[in-house]
């Protein structure tokens, strides 16, 4: 965080769309205290500008051209812990949620949120604190009960038939373009899956796959079935 008291919080704003983007940053730039230091339209960048400028905070699409901000969350935060996140998107996905806050983010909110409430929430997350948007909270604390009374169980069952799939293939050590040609997808949405699998599991890093595999017995079909 920025060390002198009244310094004010340096941002990194990343949306894959230009006008979008422009549109946050001179928003946010025209409020006291804080700095729009940079901005990013991809997961590459996004990471590459957080290393650079070390923001306080970066606000981060969650849908970008080269993977998910969710990824590039788990990125930022793995290299520079103190640096927080606030996750801002179109759609109120509670499985988005779940994977952000596993991945360290500190703050969900849609876009729909109104330019004041957006800078409000900015500046709670940069004096520490933690929120999502109202649209999502109930559907996540749902998730968290279930989770607490038994409901899920395991991590794996936060996998489609699909990412079970792909996780295999992944723990095989095969590249995303291979993946791609035996699941019939995109390079690109093998990889926003990569990802998504990734956040659900709790894991950094492909080379864990292989073992979360081995330990879990992914690849054996599950009981009574």
């Amino acid at each position: 965080m920025t060390d002198a008291p009244n310094a004010p919080l340096r941002l990194l704003v990343v949306d894959d769309h230009e006008v979008v983007r422009q549109g946050l940053v001179a928003l946010l730039n025209r409020r006291a205290g804080i700095d729009v230091v940079a901005h990013a339209g991809s997961v590459r960048e996004a990471i590459a500008q957080a290393a650079r400028f070390e923001p306080d905070v970066v606000v981060m699409d969650v849908r970008l051209p080269d993977g998910s901000g969710i990824e590039a969350c788990r990125e930022i935060r793995a290299a520079r812990p103190e640096t927080r996140v606030v996750m801002l998107t179109s759609y109120p996905d509670e499985e988005a949620v779940l994977s952000a806050i596993i991945a360290g983010a500190s703050g969900y909110l849609l876009k729909q949120v109104r330019g004041r409430d957006l800078v409000a929430a900015i500046e709670s997350v940069g004096r520490g604190d933690s929120l999502l948007d109202p649209a999502v909270t109930e559907k996540v604390l749902q998730r968290v009960r279930q989770a607490a009374s038994g409901g899920v169980t395991d991590e794996l069952s936060e996998l489609t038939e699909q990412e079970r799939r792909i996780l295999l293939l992944v723990a095989e050590g095969k590249t995303n373009k291979e993946i791609a040609g035996e699941v019939f997808l995109s390079d690109k949405t093998v990889k926003n899956y990569v990802s998504s699998i990734l956040s659900k599991l709790n894991l950094q890093r492909r080379t864990q796959a292989a073992a979360f595999v081995a330990k879990r017995r992914v690849g054996e079909p599950p009981a009574g079935t």
